[in-house]
């Protein structure tokens, strides 16, 4: 029996052309397919298409749960595909037709020595050497290299001016240290590289730091390569300014300067389109043709058909060789050009957001970069130097040179604050959880996505801007909402339905509040290189300002789950501005909140007015329960590599006590490997869900057993889940089951053990942890006659109550009870009224920009609100919507 399931572009319509192929992540439903050699795609009409598939992710009886499914790139997508499985032959043996006509791929193929490896698209090839300082040594098109060592480079700044009165910078150059095929094809290869910025420092000294990740990403019939590049943030923040970050690549160029073509994309498909020595505008006109060829980037008729008034003179014409395209800020780019180093810089235009993408090429060819989330991600900013020469280059910089040094230090002295007991006071007024040592920014990641074009000549511009576009925004396949809701993946949620009056209001509320949060980036310009993806916690009215200054209130920082509701949110409706919110979340969310090296790995940091500033190091915030929708839904390897990071994370236990100021035993409590305190809400949530993805993605045995071994546990503990804490043995992973007592707080279900626990009862046959687990959904907010009744003791800490109205859903969902299901929506009305009602808040307009202001004292806004009143809609839905009144 053959199944097939409609995959469909997230935009809608299919793009015009993919250059570089696409990926994207689907899933199985438990038992149905054994493994990916039965996958194969189709297009829209039933043709086969070429592809290539890989497994993610493996249900316990093994079957696939998750793969990942390549395309080749193509001049003619299917406006959509069709997924099969019936036990047919491997993609990687048998669906991979030769080469043809419109775009039909042939196989992407590598060539490994012991120096290097070479890569072949079928209209590209790449060489990377396994060493040195150039990611690629050649890029090459119908035979001719159009670029060739690539490289990373960066500037360090010894002080800030305004503070110092001098600083010098210095320049470093990334360095390769090792390089790893992780795919080879047939449809798409992988290629990453690793390894440190190199130089002398300004006392001369040898130095290396920011380790860097670079993958390129190569597929069947492609022209363009997609490159993935990660930092680690490893400097002295108190002395180390990073003032420039990019990549740079040499352009060689041999046709004439009147034919050697400059293309830098502006805003909304504009295109500042010129030559290095142009012929427009003369006193003199060289001949319409000759114009015409020139500004279509086609070559120029020859010379002896020119008007010798200008063909004589062209010597006198100057010749521009530097661009530049400056991106400061989410509101402002400026353009402007020289003729030569040493020359004045001569003002072209300005204007307000870049694509991020330029061009410089001759008539035989040449290299075209964009960066994704450019303007989004100021400062940036894109260099052509030397273009009158014979080799030229064109730097792409994820961080400008010509932007303030990054300042990385800690935002204020430490307030006095030097034992626990001031920083509890501390806490109390500024709900920021401060420790001397601890704002410290070294082990914080960015990653940043460019598209690399070869070019075999110089493009029209219609086909530029569909490249500027397609690097802006890829088009991305998926799966529909109704599919991935069939196959019984990620808990509880179901697609969004409108069937009833209550069900089209409360989808109502939910599509508001997406649209407010998505107007507040916009309107408050939450963007730039360390802040892209996050949102701000809490609402200051009197100010009309979100409160970026005070303590806990500022970034968010995935407290009580945004990520979580975005996620959820995409997957019931399917939309690309969900999608594209919630991936740039991830992006932030799991790189610059979470520490990659250092004593912190592992961890992620509390909301702060800086990213990395609380001293709450905690895997709630780094939990992969937050990243892995991104990871399955797109088979991103970055976000794998996030994922594996988080493995072994039950060792921060031993380094770092996370309740170390408000642990009620801290008199007698002695961390040791035999015995870890590890709390049953936020802290084992966020390692069953490390497990779990470890144990689906890998089957490392070390991770089942730790994940199976411990839900034992708890299930085995007189109180269960009520019982708070347990003792953890690191080297058995295994929970001390003796401990009796009952202490309930309102965080540990609202970081993703909700959702991680739903995943498990499905998942595992374990009788007692499930009873565990419906005694604290089904007692959270019952009555306190209820609780002593059960366990003879009424439960404190009772907050959050329309967010915990799902844990009575699941509870009534279970056990067919419909009087908890009719409890479930009183708390979810109890808990959140100001939430239900778009009246809540109105925008008037004061002065530029608009401001959100109060109606009918109006409870304060914030992103814990807002996100679990989203996760509490969405599974009160999905588990008791019959009940709703």
């Amino acid at each position: 029996m053959t199944d097939s399931t409609l995959i469909r572009w997230i935009d809608g319509e299919p793009p015009a052309a993919i250059s570089s192929g696409t990926t994207w992540g689907m899933p199985f439903a438990r038992g149905t397919v054994p493994g990916t050699a039965a996958l194969q795609v189709a297009d829209a009409a039933g043709a086969p298409v070429p592809s290539q598939a890989w497994p993610l992710a493996t249900w316990p009886d093994g079957s696939l749960k998750w793969a990942g499914l390549a395309l080749p790139a193509t001049d003619s997508p299917s406006e959509t595909y069709q997924v099969t499985h019936d036990g047919g032959a491997s993609p990687s043996q048998g669906n991979v037709p030769a080469s043809g006509a419109n775009g039909s791929a042939g196989r992407v193929s590598v060539t490994e020595t012991t120096a290097a490896l070479t890569v072949d698209t079928g209209r590209l090839r790449m060489d990377i050497n396994r060493s040195g300082s150039m990611l690629f040594s050649s890029l090459v098109r119908d035979g001719r290299t159009v670029a060739r060592d690539a490289r990373l480079v960066s500037l360090l700044q010894d002080g800030l001016l305004e503070e110092a009165g001098t600083a010098s910078r210095t320049a470093f150059t990334g360095e390769v240290t090792a390089v790893e095929l992780e795919q080879d094809g047939p449809v798409r290869a992988v290629v990453r590289l690793e390894g440190k910025h190199r130089g002398d420092d300004a006392g001369g000294e040898r130095r290396e730091w920011l380790p860097f990740v670079v993958r390129f990403y190569f597929y069947a019939n492609a022209r363009s390569v997609r490159m993935v590049h990660s930092f680690i943030w490893d400097g002295d923040a108190e002395r180390d300014f990073l003032a420039g970050l990019g990549v740079r690549f040499t352009v060689p160029l041999e046709a004439g300067l009147h034919d050697r073509h400059v293309r830098i994309a502006g805003a909304d498909g504009g295109f500042l389109t010129e030559a290095v020595r142009g012929l427009t505008g003369l006193r003199r006109d060289p001949g319409a043709d000759v114009r015409e060829a020139q500004i279509a980037g086609r070559p120029t008729p020859a010379l002896s058909t020119w008007n010798p008034e200008v063909s004589e003179r062209l010597h006198l014409i100057p010749t521009w060789g530097d661009y530049t395209l400056s991106q400061l800020s989410a509101d402002g780019f400026e353009l402007r050009k020289r003729t030569a180093a040493g020359h004045g810089w001569v003002g072209i235009s300005s204007g307000t957001r870049s694509a991020g993408f330029c061009s410089l090429s001759d008539t035989r060819g040449g290299l075209g970069v964009g960066i994704k989330d450019f303007w989004q991600s100021h400062p940036g900013q894109l260099d052509i130097r030397g273009a009158a020469t014979g080799e030229a280059s064109l730097t792409a910089w994820l961080y400008s040179p010509e932007a303030q040094p990054m300042d990385l230090r800690f935002y204020h002295d430490g307030l006095g604050q030097d034992t626990f007991e001031e920083q509890l006071e501390g806490l109390e007024i500024t709900y920021e959880d401060y420790e001397p040592g601890f704002g410290n920014a070294t082990g914080i990641a960015r990653t940043s996505e460019l598209t690399l074009f070869a070019y075999g000549a110089t493009p029209s511009i219609e086909s530029l801007a569909a490249d500027a576009a397609a690097s802006s925004t890829p088009a991305l396949l998926q799966p529909t909402p109704e599919y991935l809701h069939s196959v019984g993946v990620f808990g509880d949620w179901d697609p969004v339905d409108r069937s009833t009056p209550a069900r089209a209001r409360l989808e109502d509320r939910l599509d508001f509040l997406f649209d407010f949060y998505a107007g507040q980036v916009e309107q408050r310009r939450w963007y730039g290189f360390w802040n892209y993806g996050d949102v701000m916690h809490t609402y200051d009215f009197d100010r009309h300002v979100w409160r970026y200054d005070v303590g806990g209130y500022a970034w968010d920082n995935s407290e009580l789950s945004p990520d979580l509701w975005l996620w959820y949110s995409y997957l019931r409706s399917g939309r690309a501005d969900i999608f594209r919110f919630a991936e740039a979340m991830t992006r932030h969310t799991g790189e610059v909140d979470v520490y990659h090296l250092g004593p912190w790995k592992g961890l992620g940091s509390r909301h702060n007015v800086q990213h990395w500033g609380c001293s709450a190091k905690q895997l709630r915030i780094s939990t992969p329960a937050y990243r892995r929708f991104y990871y399955y839904l797109t088979g991103d390897e970055r976000t794998g590599d996030l994922l594996t990071e988080l493995v072994d994370s039950d060792q921060n236990f031993l380094g770092l006590d996370p309740v170390r100021k408000v642990r009620p035993d801290a008199d007698t409590y002695r961390p040791n490997r035999g015995a870890l305190g590890v709390g049953l809400g936020t802290d084992w949530g966020s390692l069953a869900a490390t497990w779990l993805t470890d144990w689906e993605r890998t089957g490392n045995p070390r991770s089942r057993d730790r994940l199976l071994g411990t839900m034992a546990d708890i299930g085995a503990l007189k109180y269960g889940f009520l019982t708070g804490e347990a003792l953890y043995d690191l080297d058995k992973g295994r929970f001390d089951t003796g401990r009796e007592q009952i202490s309930v707080s309102h965080l540990s279900a609202v970081f993703g053990l909700v959702e991680i626990c739903s995943e498990l009862v499905d998942l595992v046959d374990d009788p007692e942890f499930e009873r565990a687990w419906l005694q604290y959904c089904r007692l959270f907010l019952a009555s306190k006659e209820e609780q002593v009744a059960e366990v003879g003791e009424a439960l404190s800490g009772i907050y959050l109550t329309q967010a915990h109205s799902r844990l009575t859903a699941y509870a009534a969902a279970k056990l067919g009870d419909a009087e908890l299901a009719a409890r479930a929506w009183e708390s979810f009305a109890e808990g959140g009224e100001h939430l239900n009602h778009e009246s809540a808040f109105t925008l008037r307009k004061i002065e530029p920009p608009y401001v959100l202001l109060p109606v009918d004292e109006a409870p304060t806004v914030s992103t814990n609100d807002t996100a679990q009143f989203g996760l509490a809609v969405i599974q009160n839905l999905a588990l008791i919507g019959d009940h709703l009144r």
